[in-house]
């Protein structure tokens, strides 16, 4: 990844709150080109030995519940660009129509195997493609909807600096965030105004102490909690 000089970044990434992680990155381009790398290779392999698997969990998806296999939703990555995340879909069709953005414990809408797909994060292995395509990045911040993206304050813009990951030291540290959600009133507002910046505090400090060790630090600890 060769990040682009300050000057041409989008507006919003064009501040002062941002221009610190903006030097940190810049001066770590190499580390970035070898991400890019390690990201091409290693979705290349996984692709290749996850195929089988994918295949076997899309089949399970499709006779289990009516709907499509993938679910599909729009993100923020770098530079603000959105895309189209991919998943396999986990929650009853029209989910996003019946409920809010984020899930709580024991939301009904998420189907029986989607529950299993969503504890051991099976659901996540269709980005392995986005990984290839340069939209994901293996380690990252995780990418938000639009609208939580509305929300950042000035500094969580640094998050846009780089490409959204598949996973993150925050998701790690919120692998409980359903629990956290459940009995709340306004699940919107709780995510927005509490659970959203605590996360964006492990999102920053993971761009201030970014370096390889750490990316394969945060793969590790991500493949213990899942299996935990």
């Amino acid at each position: 990844m060769i990040m682009k000089s300050f000057s041409d970044l989008p507006s919003e990434l064009r501040t002062e709150a941002v221009r610190p992680y903006y030097d940190i990155l810049k001066k770590k381009q190499w580390s970035l080109f070898w991400k890019r790398v390690i990201d091409i290779i290693a979705s290349l392999l996984l692709i290749v030995i996850l195929a089988l698997p994918m295949l076997v969990i899309a089949l399970l998806v499709k006779v289990t519940s009516k709907g499509p296999v993938i679910y599909k939703q729009v993100r923020v990555t770098t530079y603000g660009r959105q895309f189209r995340i991919w998943k396999f879909r986990t929650m009853c069709t029209d989910a996003d129509k019946i409920g809010e953005l984020v899930t709580k414990a024991g939301d009904s809408r998420v189907t029986k195997i989607g529950g299993i797909l969503r504890k051991y994060r099976l659901d996540e292995l269709p980005q392995i493609f986005h990984v290839l395509s340069g939209k994901m990045s293996i380690v990252g911040t995780r990418p938000e909807v639009p609208k939580y993206v509305e929300a950042y304050t000035p500094s969580m813009m640094a998050t846009l600096l780089m490409p959204a990951g598949v996973t993150s030291l925050a998701s790690i540290m919120f692998k409980d965030e359903a629990q956290l959600l459940e009995g709340c009133e306004d699940i919107d507002a709780q995510y927005i105004n509490v659970i959203l910046p605590q996360k964006m505090e492990y999102n920053l400090k993971y761009i201030s102490r970014f370096g390889f060790r750490r990316d394969m630090y945060l793969i590790f600890k991500t493949i213990v909690e899942v299996l935990k």
